[in-house]
């Protein structure tokens, strides 16, 4: 179970990092590093002697989640070029506000909430939380498309952690239908952005207000 805590208490920091960078490069790997933490999620809470399935798990997410989703967003990335300095509707400082308290407001909620014991390791709940609070703050609260494609992942990653407890019980199809939507969803981003940038030259999100028929 350390090694659990050890991993939980590294993706709450990635959850703050989140709202605290200052470049689209850095968030990206970020995000690599998440998808790294989440890969030893599965294994981490089985214990020494994991089943295969999540072996397979712990293979697919590191696969999609460490790997192809770090690389599409740095190849959508380098095809638009522009500025890589994220441009926030609300500011860092605030941003990182925020994130410490939903951190506070997730430990909270967990010691209100009813779970069956044994379910959740400690600061599970509280970490995939967070993680969702972090990526609906970068979702609402910058201004680059590319930079709410990471929220919406990072969103998901927590919708994801929250699930990992119930691989012992063999969602291992679940878990990879979801992943296999969320890689659709990015790749279409990817497309879209790409036609944004082409047709307006930008992807600040903010100068869509300004288009007149």
């Amino acid at each position: 179970m350390a090694l659990v805590q050890y991993l939980l208490v590294a993706l709450v920091c990635v959850n703050l990092a989140y709202l605290a960078v200052t470049r689209l490069r850095t968030l990206t790997r970020i995000t690599a590093v998440q998808g790294v933490l989440l890969a030893a999620m599965p294994l981490a809470v089985l214990g020494p002697d994991p089943h295969s399935h999540a072996l397979i798990l712990s293979l697919g997410v590191f696969a999609i989640k460490a790997i192809g989703f770090p690389w599409l967003l740095a190849r959508t990335l380098s095809r638009l070029g522009g500025d890589p300095v994220i441009k926030p509707y609300l500011g860092f400082n605030l941003s990182l506000l925020a994130g410490v308290a939903g951190l506070l407001f997730s430990l909270w909620l967990e010691t209100r909430l009813p779970f069956p014991p044994g379910l959740f390791p400690p600061l599970l709940f509280p970490a995939a939380l967070t993680s969702i609070f972090s990526g609906l703050a970068l979702v609402v609260a910058r201004r680059k498309a590319i930079t709410q494609v990471i929220g919406y992942l990072a969103a998901e990653n927590g919708i994801f952690l929250l699930g990992v407890p119930l691989s012992a019980q063999g969602s291992v199809w679940l878990e990879l239908s979801v992943l296999l939507d969320v890689f659709v969803a990015v790749f279409v981003m990817g497309i879209a952005l790409h036609h944004i940038n082409k047709t307006f030259e930008s992807i600040d999100v903010g100068r869509f207000c300004s288009l007149r028929d």
